[in-house]
């Protein structure tokens, strides 16, 4: 006796049985294996058997859910949207140096009006740091206030230095 013929004999001994149901149909289909001639017939209904997932792709059909999802356009989350316009550069620059702060204020109103009528998503204001003025910045803290108030105004930060610095923000407008 090999370790082969113990194994079969350890699983005959411990196994479990699984029902009077299914022993009996394991029985029947031995003896439908033994004898060639027992073959299911076409007017016997208990013994033809449907396979249950073709039964139901016949009733609910196929649909392929990839070819769906590569003609349908990719929808850009907000997390997406962010970072693209963070990285693209303005679609529209104002420079204000040298305007006094009402004046600042007037043009910022409609550049931001015009901006928005033509659909920019992103603007460049360049206000300056701040440094020639008699007392302290005019500008730069303006156009803070000014983005704060403004509707259309959303995310916004200093550019980096190739862009101005600290002397001028970008603002992603809604």
């Amino acid at each position: 006796m090999d370790f082969g013929d113990i194994l079969d004999e350890w699983e005959k001994e411990t196994a479990k049985p699984y029902g009077k149901k299914r022993l009996a149909g394991d029985r029947r289909r031995e003896d439908v294996s033994r004898d060639d001639k027992a073959k299911p017939r076409a007017d016997d209904a208990s013994e033809q058997r449907v396979n249950p997932m073709e039964m139901w792709l016949r009733r609910y059909g196929v649909e392929d859910k990839d070819s769906e999802a590569e003609a349908a356009p990719e929808v850009e989350t907000p997390a997406k949207r962010r970072k693209r316009l963070r990285a693209m550069k303005p679609d529209a620059i104002i420079d204000l140096h040298g305007l006094a702060r009402d004046d600042a204020w007037r043009r910022l109103e409609s550049f931001f009006a015009d901006s928005c009528r033509q659909g920019f998503e992103k603007v460049l204001i360049i206000h300056g740091k701040g440094t020639h003025s008699a007392e302290d910045p005019v500008l730069g803290p303006m156009v803070k206030l000014f983005l704060e108030r403004n509707r259309h105004a959303g995310e916004s930060g200093h550019s980096g230095r190739e862009s101005g610095g600290t002397g001028s923000t970008w603002v992603i407008l809604k």
